[in-house]
């Protein structure tokens, strides 16, 4: 697998396969692992941050395991999500619908289309060496891929200062002239699905028993912000993207402890919730809003380049 990334982008870098131009700007939100970065919110946050500046923003992706369009739909209800795996179609479809800039969640290594700008993300959570590329690892690319880069983002959940400071400097020497930017993904307040007015701020765990269930790239992550929050917890993992089963979840919604919450992620909830029992124990999902740590200079800079190149047009 990764031999054939890397054969494919020597092609794409000689010239050999050709760049699709794309009716409205792309900008690319990718990684260079599978999973475990913080992609999607991310991307929502993005598209958030272009509607901000008044662009009318979609998000394009592939779609794969079914949850991300989900969660793009609960994170930003007003901005359209466009499914396909021909991402060129896709930009074409959200232009057609009005967008006039496309957030393509996860396609850094999909370089059949031409985009305005770049984000990658590197995650500081499960920081390892070495970085074993596909199939024995999770690495899709090496990090000197990073030199493709406009903007590498560094993101951390649960991770130490000391663990994003190593990688802030892997990045940097990999990759010495590509912009680094910081962001914390943090654990905000608990929702309780099919009731809006149920809310929980972090603090509100603290003592309490909680089963923790998380079908992410690194579950361990946000376990770990769980029991920082002072939650005791007892955790489920299961593979990214994975398809729970009716009887999957009824043996979860058991082992949720009396008096105590079953928690999950945005992504995991819009799965699990259509089969969670109804007199089970309540099922809370997190948010995870997203704090810029440093290089916030550095998003303002891609953002208002592309509000000069729509002027432009």
């Amino acid at each position: 697998m990764a031999g054939a990334v890397a054969t494919r982008n020597a092609l794409y870098d000689r010239g050999a396969f050709t760049v699709r131009a794309t009716a409205i700007p792309a900008i690319s939100v990718g990684n260079l692992t599978v999973g475990g970065t913080g992609k999607t919110p991310v991307s929502a946050w993005i598209a958030q941050q272009l509607a901000a500046r008044g662009f009318a923003p979609a998000v394009v992706l592939r779609g794969y395991g079914d949850d991300e369009p989900l969660v793009h739909a609960v994170l930003n209800p007003s901005i359209p999500v466009v499914v396909s795996a021909d991402r060129a179609k896709g930009v074409a479809d959200a232009a057609a619908r009005g967008a006039d800039v496309a957030v393509l969640d996860d396609a850094f290594q999909h370089r059949r289309v031409a985009r305005a700008a770049d984000i990658v993300l590197v995650a500081a959570d499960g920081w390892t060496i070495p970085r074993r590329m596909l199939p024995s690892g999770p690495w899709r690319e090496p990090l000197e891929a990073l030199r493709r880069a406009d903007l590498v983002v560094v993101t951390s959940k649960a991770a130490t200062s000391t663990e994003v400071d190593a990688v802030r400097m892997a990045v940097t020497r990999a990759a010495p002239d590509t912009p680094v930017a910081g962001i914390s993904l943090d654990l905000g307040e608990l929702f309780r699905f099919g009731d809006p007015g149920a809310r929980l701020p972090p603090g509100g765990l603290s003592g309490a028993n909680v089963l923790a269930v998380a079908a992410v790239g690194n579950p361990d992550a946000f376990f770990a912000q769980l029991r920082r929050a002072g939650a005791i917890v007892s955790a489920q993992s299961f593979p990214d993207h994975h398809r729970f089963t009716l009887e999957e979840v009824h043996r979860l919604a058991l082992l949720a402890p009396a008096g105590g919450m079953a928690i999950c992620t945005l992504k995991d909830a819009v799965k699990l919730l259509p089969l969670w029992p109804a007199d089970a124990a309540a099922l809370w999902y997190v948010s995870q809003p997203i704090r810029v740590e440093w290089g916030a200079e550095l998003f303002d800079r891609l953002l208002d380049a592309l509000l000069a190149r729509r002027a432009a047009r």
